[in-house]
């Protein structure tokens, strides 16, 4: 599988990732990878109704998802892969997923995270996933839309925790 991109967004497929990164990256599928999603008929139907007219979009559990990767058929297809929460896309690396790169689009705030950009809260889980894919090496960055430049997210997550540390 040719990953174009693999995004952390807790919104999944929405209007940046389907006007801006899917026609950036000239993907072939946008594969939308969360158990949630793919059991809730409602909320799969409206994701289907923003993809871009041009793109393949598949709602795939992560146990699909896990097999995708295992099956040479797909080796040539040009995806962009999306999951909502850092733990999901450390499952994909440990499952096989090879990639040096996550784009981290906006983490919803919820009860026990913490805000680590005006787009990006995290809980306990998510800091451990984010250092588990940091100590393999793969950067970490935010950029809202393809035209905007990378930011470090790595080095902004460990000055806010060293900052609550002090």
């Amino acid at each position: 599988m040719d990953v174009q991109l693999l995004r952390i967004d807790s919104r999944l497929l929405h209007g940046q990732v389907t006007t801006s990164w899917a026609r950036a990256l000239s993907v072939d599928y946008i594969l939308v990878v969360s158990d949630a999603v793919a059991h809730d008929n409602i909320r799969k139907a409206l994701m289907l109704q923003v993809k871009p007219a041009n793109v393949n979009v598949k709602i795939l559990t992560m146990a699909k998802m896990e097999r995708l990767l295992q099956d040479s058929r797909f080796d040539t297809l040009r995806v962009m892969i999306l999951v909502d929460r850092p733990i999901d896309a450390l499952t994909l690396i440990q499952k096989g997923l090879s990639i040096y790169e996550i784009n981290i689009g906006s983490l919803s705030f919820q009860t026990g995270s913490r805000m680590i950009t005006n787009t990006v809260s995290v809980t306990p889980e998510d800091i451990l996933a984010f250092k588990a894919l940091h100590q393999k090496q793969i950067a970490l960055y935010t950029q809202k839309v393809a035209t905007d430049a990378k930011k470090d997210f790595w080095s902004v997550l460990s000055d806010k925790l060293k900052q609550s540390t002090e």
